[in-house]
């Protein structure tokens, strides 16, 4: 869970630890770190909410009339980065919310409403959704330009034990680098695909998880830059090979108390957790807009390569959209499998506990696990049992959303439409674009 840090601590630690700069980080509707950098000499400002920037310059938050938006730091997330200035001092980060001039939550802020999701959860008398995020990532080599290439640093694959490789030292650096900033590494290894990679850091509480993925993802970029490599969570960067997850292991708390577990029950789930599992399944179209954003997400989603096509859950089969991993009581969780690292995390959890709450007070029970490969099921075979597909491509999955009212008010009015906005204009300029596999096959016509 997230510690208590004071503003007296923030203060010692910005002295001890030579602190120039602070930067105070809040994501916008797609996902995307933003920033806003002061030096200490406004420490005092930043630690009593008076830091103000303009918020018509981010994607789907204000229009230019009612711009002033201002950063209110949550002090439980702050660290030294351990990277600094050019003239060496340190960069402390602060995670804010972001709330208007008059002191309200800002709605459009998919932290602030994620909290208000969680809040809804803890009025149902739970008092924890904690996460485990596996978020993979593909390294490949930077230009002489300092630019990308698909140049990958290794050809290793799943778990190899490649110690010498590029690829290999920069993971062990993040990895010390995410401990350096309080972060519990539990494992890392190579991925399946070449130069592609995986660490997981211990699961938190649903805001606690959120806030790290977004740090996660800052600190692989950063340290992967300093090995001359370029880290990509895109869902997938080359074609044939396997793409980028982030499979969301979900547990639902009770004064201590994994609800999710029962000794007695099948794959020791209680009906509660049952029931969070229909409400998942029963909105994953609409949730498949929120987990897998982009229109390189579908390039992922599709047979072959581990990532979920169609609706359904099982335990050991991991061709299902929602498995069961074994597990003791405290680690009882429901794994989604179908979400990409390209996703906003705190819009993406807010589906997923609405969806579950939502379960919960239908009480209905989800279809029979699968216990075979969906795959290779004949397609009558699939309506029979009621497996029905994931959207195939953004498009597809916007309008699954447009027509979900339970994952729209997990979002609430003014981010529902900004994301509609941003994946509407994201799918035009895709369908007007021309790729060289059109050039290729269609030229000569």
């Amino acid at each position: 869970m997230s510690k208590t840090i004071t503003a007296e601590d923030i203060k010692k630690s910005v002295k001890d630890n030579d602190v120039r700069f602070l930067r105070l980080a809040f994501t916008d509707i797609n996902g995307t770190s933003k920033a806003v950098e002061v030096p200490t000499s406004q420490l005092d400002k930043v630690l009593t909410n008076d830091i103000r920037f303009d918020g018509s310059s981010i994607d789907g938050f204000v229009r230019l009339e009612e711009s002033d938006m201002v950063l209110y730091p949550d002090f439980s997330t702050w660290a030294v980065l351990p990277w600094g200035d050019e003239k060496g001092g340190k960069i402390g980060r602060l995670v804010c919310s972001v709330h208007k001039t008059n002191g309200e939550p800002f709605e459009g802020d998919p932290r602030n409403n994620l909290k208000r999701v969680l809040k809804e959860m803890k009025e149902m008398g739970f008092t924890d959704f904690d996460i485990g995020f596996e978020a993979e990532f593909h390294l490949f080599k930077l230009g002489e330009d300092g630019n990308w290439t698909t140049e990958v640093p290794d050809h290793a694959s799943y778990f190899d034990m490649t110690s010498d490789d590029a690829g290999a030292r920069c993971r062990r650096d993040i990895v010390e680098t995410l401990e350096n900033i309080g972060f519990e590494v539990e494992a890392a290894h190579h991925e399946v695909g070449d130069g592609q990679q995986e660490i997981d850091f211990r699961f938190d509480d649903a805001l606690t998880t959120a806030d790290r993925v977004q740090t996660f993802k800052m600190v692989v970029r950063e340290v992967a830059r300093k090995h001359g490599l370029y880290a990509t969570f895109m869902a997938k960067p080359v074609e044939g090979q396997a793409g980028n997850g982030m499979h969301t292991n979900m547990s639902l708390f009770k004064d201590g108390k994994n609800v999710f577990y029962d000794k007695d029950g099948e794959f020791h789930l209680s009906d509660t957790a049952l029931y969070f599992l229909n409400g998942i399944l029963e909105h994953a179209r609409a949730i498949t807009a929120i987990g897998n954003p982009t229109v390189n997400s579908y390039k992922r989603l599709i047979p072959g390569f581990e990532a979920p096509v169609y609706i359904s859950w099982a335990s050991k089969n991991r061709s299902p959209l929602v498995r069961i991993p074994d597990a003791e009581e405290i680690n009882t969780r429901l794994e989604m499998r179908s979400a990409d690292p390209t996703a906003n995390p705190y819009l993406l959890l807010a589906a997923c506990l609405t969806a579950g709450l939502n379960g919960i007070k239908e009480a209905k029970k989800p279809m029979a696990p699968i216990t075979s490969n969906v795959f290779e099921m004949s397609e009558e075979e699939r309506a029979k049992r009621g497996i029905k597909p994931l959207p195939s491509t953004l498009h597809n999955a916007v309008k699954a959303f447009k027509a979900d009212p339970l994952i729209q008010e997990a979002l609430g009015e003014h981010l529902t439409q900004s994301f509609i906005d941003s994946k509407n204009l994201e799918w035009s300029k895709y369908t007007q674009s021309v790729s060289d596999w059109e050039r290729d096959r269609y030229m000569g016509y």
